[in-house]
């Protein structure tokens, strides 16, 4: 898979994860096992990208004597979700396209 495309489904993936609720990062993971697996490594670099985009917010809060980061999601990230709704429309339009059989 393109490696652009790939990351873009990646990064809607996580907002999808934290839309409902505020999560942190073990809980996104598994909550995203279902239809991808992700590493801890990859999660981390998506949701400082996601950060810095101004598509999440971070809140530090103790947990079991531990601190752990909250993520949130914002506008922005709502807004980029429903973008990706949108821009789905085409990719599946494009499929369907490449997978039609012309010679019948």
């Amino acid at each position: 898979m393109d490696i652009q495309l790939k990351r873009g489904l990646l990064d809607v993936c996580v907002l999808a994860a934290i839309k409902n609720e505020d999560s942190y990062g073990y809980k996104i993971i598994k909550d995203l096992k279902p239809c991808i697996d992700l590493s801890e490594s990859t999660l981390y670099t998506i949701l400082k990208r996601l950060e810095g985009a101004g598509m999440l917010t971070v809140r530090t809060s103790e947990h079991e004597g531990r601190l752990r980061k909250y993520y949130h999601i914002t506008g922005a990230g709502l807004r980029r979700i429903e973008e990706f709704k949108t821009e789905w429309k085409e990719v599946i339009s494009i499929y369907q396209f490449v997978v039609k059989d012309t010679r019948a």
